[in-house]
């Protein structure tokens, strides 16, 4: 994604995922929109061009748009990832939340939690092997099988985004492989909430609370020692109080950025997938030296 007067390349991107591997980083991800207020690469595409650079780390779509993409074009290029990558991919999945994209392709965005639950269906028939959906009505005609199938044994794990309500996490409990959330609609507290009550969703289902994964992702970051500068950089940007911004995303000093990981990591959140504002390489070396060794050890990067 593009912010201010850095354009999108592929040397850009190169040195992010160089920088990112050399610090120690556990992994690269990719969002996905179609039509945003600012230039925006495909993501698995992004993806994808990255996969020989990316050493060791995992590869994550945080999250991609099951319903727009259409979940048999979608495990198609997922199970590509996911078998270029030596089996290294997980892939989280969501309806997404902006309705520009929806009216880009002619979907009714007001349909989109009832095409959600099907699309994943498909993918997890595509993908896990398990059963197709009965009565498909947004997605007749599925019923293909992939070939070449995934690399991983059980398939590519499937998480899917929840920002925390009921409804998402009775989703995640009853068809997800794993939760992911989004930083700057949560804070430390309204995760562990949220993941208390993922226990229970998912103790109903007979599944271990205690070993579903989990990670945060849209986390903005932008360390600088200058706050006037940290607010000028992401206020502007999501329409909102710099002020609430702080408590939510790693825009700020690295002491702050460091005390709010570290509070996510006493809330048992597992990984954190961090944005940077911009000037990828010299905020991921910031994050790797300066905010890094501050975190509490139950952190993740």
């Amino acid at each position: 994604m593009q912010f201010g007067d850095e354009e999108l390349s592929l040397q850009r991107l190169e040195a992010a995922v160089d920088t990112a591997r050399n610090c120690g980083f556990a992994a690269i991800s990719a969002n996905d929109h179609f039509i945003f207020q600012t230039p925006w690469l495909d993501g698995p595409t992004a993806l994808a061009s990255m996969i020989e650079r990316s050493g060791e780390m995992t590869l994550a779509t945080t999250v991609s748009l099951a319903v727009l993409r259409g979940p048999v074009p979608m495990a198609k290029a997922l199970t590509a990832l996911d078998i270029l990558s030596e089996g290294r991919l997980v892939a989280g999945v969501g309806p997404g939340s902006s309705e520009r994209d929806y009216d880009a392709l002619g979907i009714s965005f007001k349909e989109r939690w009832k095409r959600f639950e099907e699309a994943v269906a498909v993918l997890r028939a595509l993908l896990k092997g398990e059963p197709f959906p009965e009565n498909a009505r947004y997605y007749p005609g599925s019923e293909v099988e992939l070939a070449p199938g995934p690399l991983q044994d059980g398939g590519i794990p499937l998480w899917i985004g929840s920002w925390g309500s009921k409804a998402g996490l009775a989703r995640v409990a009853r068809a997800a492989d794993g939760w992911l959330v989004s930083a700057y609609n949560t804070t430390p507290d309204g995760f562990s909430a949220a993941r208390s009550l993922l226990a229970r969703k998912l103790e109903d289902h007979g599944r271990e609370a205690d070993d579903f994964p989990n990670a945060l992702a849209t986390m903005w970051t932008w360390v600088s020692e200058d706050q006037a500068e940290c607010d000028r950089v992401l206020a502007p940007l999501l329409k909102r109080d710099p002020v609430e911004l702080r408590g939510q995303v790693c825009v700020g000093t690295a002491e702050h950025c460091a005390e709010l990981l570290s509070r996510y990591a006493d809330a048992a959140c597992q990984r954190v997938y961090l944005w940077p504002l911009g000037d990828e390489k010299r905020q991921l070396e910031l994050v790797a030296s300066e905010v890094a060794p501050r975190i509490g050890p139950r952190a993740a990067r």
